[in-house]
């Protein structure tokens, strides 16, 4: 696989097949890359709603209708649509899930490392949450990891992709029963393969030159 050629060849795919559908195997492969997205100190403030059946796209279609309708038929079309979540916060319950999760998984060698895993994670939850105050934004940066490895994977599978920024977080967290698990919905992402009417296939890609966005010193 030619990384850099994916992400030449990738694109925001505008308009999308509803008869064609995203195979088993790849919708596992999808999973595997939003569960080892890398994120600030392995916090893993997320969670991600895949809704595959036309009803679960209808419920996050209907959210879509009055303010954002260009939006409503690549969610009702695509194959699947991923709804990326930020926790509320990173509670002890949730750091203390991580901690358990690493020691189960062998990343300790012993009682010290295990404890200086715990303090290091913290003292960062506590300089977000505390000193800073932007806790709410530093996960959202997480969960923005999560979707720059998922467009990139979903890429490499030939899958084509739409981020979407243009809904309700509200209407969304409503139509999901979100705020009632401590999430958050942050960005959308529907999932499949381009239509025959989707124009934004036949427009090269547009980039600013190298130049202009990498300095080496």
């Amino acid at each position: 696989m030619n990384i850099a050629q994916v992400a030449e060849q990738r694109y925001t795919t505008k308009a999308f097949d509803p008869s064609r559908k995203i195979a088993a195997d790849d919708l596992a492969a999808l999973r595997t890359l939003l569960r080892n997205a890398p994120s600030s100190v392995n916090s893993q403030p997320w969670h991600f709603v895949i809704a595959g059946s036309d009803a679960a796209k209808g419920r996050i279609a209907a959210t879509l209708s009055a303010d954002f309708p260009y939006n409503e038929p690549k969610v009702r079309n695509a194959s699947q649509v991923v709804v990326l979540c930020a926790r509320e916060s990173l509670d002890e319950g949730h750091l203390a899930a991580i901690l358990a999760q690493e020691e189960a998984d062998g990343r300790f060698a012993n009682a010290e490392a295990k404890a200086a895993q715990a303090k290091g994670r913290a003292f960062y939850v506590g300089l977000h949450q505390q000193q800073l105050q932007d806790e709410a934004a530093w996960m959202d940066r997480q969960v923005y990891l999560a979707l720059g490895t998922l467009l990139l994977g979903a890429g490499a599978l030939g899958i084509d992709a739409c981020p979407i920024e243009g809904f309700s977080p509200e209407a969304v967290d409503e139509a999901l029963g979100l705020t009632a698990k401590g999430l958050r919905s942050r960005v959308m992402v529907a999932l499949g393969y381009r239509s025959e009417d989707d124009f934004n296939a036949r427009l090269p890609k547009s980039r600013l030159p190298e130049s202009a966005v990498i300095s080496e010193i």
